[in-house]
This record gives structure tokens, C-alpha cells and sequence, in this order.
């Protein structure tokens, strides 16, 4: 008898909220070296190892059983036979096999919809890329895991030796990807937070939105102010009408546009050193900076800051991931400041504030807190759904995610794992997603956007990169500890 379990509400939420043009996927880029003396054949026999396996664990078994009830909020995961010759794909860029003809494939891939008839996960091996490279895309619907869980899957399933050519694949048989989904211990939290009612969200990404995230407000109000005595306002602090219009909040398409860029780790530590601010906060002001490029060149930049929704990882120290747990806090990129260092400073102010109001918070308060943040984003979707330029205002503009990964490298049957770029959730109203994935020194910048929404993904993607240059070039100019201007 196959194994069932029902969906935690923040999973079944994701599911709820699936729509044509609104996938809620999630994805990675992950690029390779092939071990030296490789073969012209290692891509294919690793494609056929790969094929071979059997008995495949949870999450990789698990599809989704609607109840049989009509109308009814209630789905399941259920074990199920898993056909590898679906889920594993191999495919082959056109020559030159370069970034673009990489990001083009990529685009489309990430543009359509996962099969909920079977377990909602595709890899993809792709071939043919310039110096002998091959890359793995993967992708899984968000209800079967968030960014930390697909991060604890990476790291189980890559070898750190070089010489290893037995460890499974990311799917592969006795490896343990954390704990199962939905078994009673597991039920995430979100069960008993005020923020419960998004579950009862039946039908597309605007009732969602709007219906589930506003009905928790009032509750969500409420008990916070008996968990979080003297929350009260300020001027530092983001707040959910502070977004200006721009147009990448618009009402998107079916279709996708993903970019890539890689940053120096190091770089950003140099800076933030310099300057008293994290890694993140550089990571947020040369984004900020980029983007004020990019909307500038187009003639299309707001006077106001643009303002990025940030996921917070709020597990416990230990958790091995599975489901979702997730805070989010509201904080400005600095787009409307010229000066590299002045933005830098704007958007430290901003995400010291935001860090303030969850300080001192339990998880379900910070979990109540996000419920508050993102409600009017309901609004916004709405908006951009019926195509509502006013008077509904913004929420946020973006979403900006770093999830850090391991600082040592990576192999995958001897194959060295060079960068990892993620392509995350485009949304009604939130049409560009920067996601960030840190791995050995380098952080992998991905840019998921819907096509018609977002022109020209990749010069966004080139201005982040001139951004930290410039910032890096400043720092120095002031007498900054920069090893070089880069």
C-alpha cells in the first residue's frame, strides 16, 4: 500500500497557487569540469549511471493525490513508481556552446510547467558547452522543497574526493535526503501560526494572494502585539507601501528569461569589511546598483529606492531541512543613489533596521511578522493580474535570496562543480527573481524574469557586474582594505 501524507499548509499553498503563467518552481544551473583524461563518451555513460538507478527515496518517489472530495483544500503526497526515462533528460547546445546559447536553453526549460500526475522534479544533463564543460539543471515544484532543503540535496549528493565514483546521485538509492516530507513529527509550524488561513486560497495565484495572505492580518496583528510588546514604527524600517511603480511590476507571461552572473566572494567580504556591512548588504546595494543601470538605460528608473522582499532561513541550527520555513523582511536596494558607497550605507541602514524588528522574535512571531509584510503583495498581484497600473499600491518591486553553500569544492563522479546559478518564482506583480547561491568563493548570481515583462535579462545581469567593479573602485579611491581594484 503506498505511503501518504498530507501537505503542510505553506506547501499546499504553492500547489494552490499554480497558474499557466505563475509556475512555482524552482531550479539550479549547476556547471561542470569533466575529470581530467575524460573520455568524449563521459557525459553519455554518466547520463546511463544515472538512468540505472532504482529505488529511488523521498522526496524523488513522492507525487501528489488530490482528495476526492470536490473543491476540497486537500492534497497528499503518495509514493509511486518513478520513470527515469521522464524525469532525466539529456540534451545538447548548439555550437558555439557559450553562456548564451546556455541561458537560451535554460529559459525555456524553466518556462514550462512541472506534470503533477507525477513526481514534480526533471533533471536535465546538457552537453556541448564550450571548453569541454557539461551542466546539470534541476528542477522541482517549491511545495516538494524550499532553497534550504535543495541546498541539504546538493551537498549530500556531490562528493567532496575528487577520486569518488560510487557516491549516489542526487536521487540515488541509501542516500537519506533529510527527513520525509509529512511525517507527524515533521509538520512544519506554519500549522498552528496565524498565518494558516493561506491554505484555504482554492483557486490561482490572485485568489491566493489576496484572499489567503490578507485573512491572517488581523490575526497575525493581533498576537503579535502579545508576543512582541512596543513593535511600533520606524523610519528605517521598509514598509509595504514604500514600493515604487516600475516595470518589472507588471502582469507576466507564460515565458522566461534566466541570466547569469558570478561574483568574487572574497570581493564582497573585502568591501563589507571595509564598510562595516555584511556580505548581503553589498550583495543588496550592487544589485541596487545594477538594476540603476539597467532601468536607466531604458528610461524606465523610479526616483524611489526599489524595494527587494528578502526570504530569512528561521530553522533551527541542525534542522535537516524538508518543507518550508521561511521569515521575510522588506529592505531598499538603493537604486536612487548614484554614489556606490552612499547606496552601500542606505542599504545597510535598511537591513539593520529590518534585522531590529525580528530581533527578539520567536519563530512563529517572525512567521506572523512575514504574514504582515507580504499581505499587501495580494494586492499587488491582483493589480497586476487585471492590468491595473493604479491605485493599488506596491508591495515590494523584487526578490532577493542568497542561500549560502559549501566554501570547498565539489565533484560529481570526478567531474569538479565550477558555479551553481538558481532560477527561482517570477510573480503577478513581481516580474524579476535574483537568486544567489554561494559555493567555493564564488556566488552564482541567477536572474529568473518573465520575458515580456523584463527585456534584456542579460545587460542586467553585465550592470551587476560593472556595479561591484565600480563599488570595488570607490572603496579603494576612499582607502579601503581592496587587495586590488578588480
Amino acid at each position: 500500500m503506498a505511503r501518504s501524507s498530507f501537505l503542510s499548509p505553506l506547501d499546499a499553498a504553492f500547489v494552490y497557487g499554480e497558474t499557466r503563467s505563475m509556475m512555482f518552481h524552482v531550479g539550479a544551473l549547476l556547471v561542470f569540469e569533466p575529470p581530467k583524461g575524460a573520455g568524449p563518451t563521459f557525459v553519455a555513460d554518466l547520463y546511463e549511471d544515472m538512468r540505472a538507478s532504482a529505488d529511488l527515496p523521498a522526496p524523488w518517489n513522492r507525487r501528489l493525490r488530490y482528495s476526492a472530495l470536490p473543491y476540497s483544500p486537500v492534497h497528499q503526497w503518495v509514493t509511486t513508481e518513478v520513470d527515469l526515462d521522464y524525469h532525466l533528460r539529456r540534451s545538447a547546445l548548439p555550437s558555439p556552446g557559450g553562456e548564451r546559447e546556455l541561458g537560451i536553453l535554460v529559459s525555456r526549460l524553466h518556462g514550462h510547467p512541472l506534470d503533477f500526475s507525477r513526481p514534480p522534479w526533471e533533471w536535465h544533463l546538457i552537453e556541448g558547452l564550450d571548453h569541454g564543460r557539461f551542466a546539470l539543471y534541476t528542477k522541482m515544484h517549491h511545495a516538494l522543497a524550499d532553497g534550504y532543503t535543495g541546498m541539504q540535496m546538493l551537498q549530500h549528493a556531490l562528493s567532496t574526493d575528487a577520486e569518488d565514483r560510487t557516491n549516489p546521485f542526487f536521487f540515488g538509492p541509501g542516500r537519506r535526503q533529510g527527513r520525509e516530507k509529512g511525517d507527524a513529527a515533521e509538520v512544519l509550524h506554519m500549522a498552528t501560526s496565524p498565518v494558516a488561513p493561506v491554505v484555504h486560497a482554492a483557486t490561482g495565484a490572485a485568489k491566493f494572494l489576496s484572499h489567503g495572505a490578507l485573512s491572517g492580518v488581523s490575526a497575525s496583528a493581533a498576537w503579535l502585539r502579545t508576543q512582541v510588546p512596543g513593535l511600533r514604527s520606524d523610519r528605517e524600517v521598509v514598509t509595504s507601501h514604500e514600493a515604487p511603480r516600475a516595470i518589472i511590476n507588471r502582469r507576466i507571461g507564460r515565458n522566461r528569461r534566466f541570466a547569469t552572473q558570478a561574483l568574487d566572494l572574497e570581493t564582497l567580504k573585502e568591501v563589507g569589511h571595509a564598510h562595516g556591512a555584511t556580505v548581503n548588504d553589498v550583495l543588496l546595494s550592487v544589485i541596487g546598483g545594477g538594476l540603476r543601470r539597467y532601468l536607466s538605460d531604458l528610461d524606465e528608473l523610479p526616483e524611489d529606492p526599489l524595494i527587494a522582499f528578502v526570504p530569512v532561513n528561521i530553522r533551527a541550527d541542525g534542522d535537516a531541512g524538508g518543507g518550508n520555513a521561511v521569515g521575510a523582511v522588506l529592505t531598499s536596494t538603493g537604486s536612487d543613489e548614484e554614489d556606490p558607497i552612499e547606496r552601500l550605507h542606505e542599504v545597510t541602514r535598511s537591513t539593520r533596521a529590518a534585522k531590529g524588528r525580528l530581533a527578539g522574535m520567536g519563530r512563529d512571531a517572525i512567521m506572523a511578522y512575514s504574514g504582515m509584510v507580504l499581505a499587501p503583495m495580494g494586492l499587488q498581484a491582483v493589480g497586476a493580474l487585471a492590468g491595473i497600473g493604479g491605485p493599488l499600491p506596491l508591495a515590494l518591486n523584487l526578490c532577493v535570496s542568497n542561500v549560502p553553500g559549501p566554501q570547498h569544492p565539489l565533484y560529481l563522479r570526478g567531474a569538479e562543480l565550477v558555479v551553481s546559478y538558481p532560477a527561482s518564482i517570477p510573480a503577478h506583480g513581481m516580474g524579476l527573481n535574483i537568486t544567489v547561491h554561494s559555493y567555493n568563493g564564488t556566488l552564482g548570481v541567477g536572474f529568473i524574469a518573465c520575458r515580456d515583462t523584463v527585456p534584456h535579462l542579460q545587460r542586467l545581469a553585465v550592470a551587476v557586474g560593472d556595479s561591484l567593479e565600480e563599488l570595488v573602485a570607490a572603496t579603494a579611491a576612499q582607502g579601503g582594505s581592496i587587495a586590488d581594484a578588480r
